[in-house]
């Protein structure tokens, strides 16, 4: 059963760095329980550390976008207006998506494919529990200001 939005900020109960740690805690979990028996290429683990890079980038992007639109970076705060610089002229969620290359990054430089089979269950977890009430909050913050840019950017990519 779904909660009212409340009308200050989103109403998020696990935030998304508590999610993909969750994440990378079961695959390294499953690694050694349930080792997949095909070795991943040194190319693969490489890509892996370039992904993980890339996720960590698209954060940092997150955070200069915010930075240079004067908002708040508090998760927890009401938002004053929307931020569509940056990064969120790619994907209306670059931190999130950032935690999904992390986690399959992280697990591939490791030598684990676990990080591929636990990706879409993060990105059923974050679409679940935060970026629905996400964009359900900022519908209500923002009404068609809001609409006019999710019509323009996609969710994730």
């Amino acid at each position: 059963m779904r909660t009212k939005q409340n009308k200050t900020y989103p109403n998020i109960r696990i935030q998304p760095p508590v999610l993909t740690l969750i994440n990378v805690a079961v695959a390294f979990l499953l690694t050694w329980l349930i080792p997949l028996p095909l070795m991943v290429p040194p190319i693969l683990q490489t890509t892996g550390f370039l992904l993980a890079l890339i996720g960590f980038l698209l954060g940092v992007g997150a955070l200069m976008a915010f930075r240079s639109a004067r908002r708040t970076r508090d998760p927890h705060g009401p938002v004053s207006r929307l931020v569509t610089s940056g990064v969120y002229r790619f994907t209306r969620n670059p931190v999130n998506l950032g935690f999904v290359l992390i986690l399959v990054g992280i697990l591939l430089n490791a030598g684990s494919y676990w990080g591929i089979l636990l990706a879409p269950v993060l990105v059923i977890l974050f679409n679940r529990l935060v970026v629905e009430r996400e964009e359900e909050y900022l519908a209500q913050k923002f009404g068609a200001e809001y609409s006019h840019y999710k019509s323009k950017v996609r969710r994730w990519m």
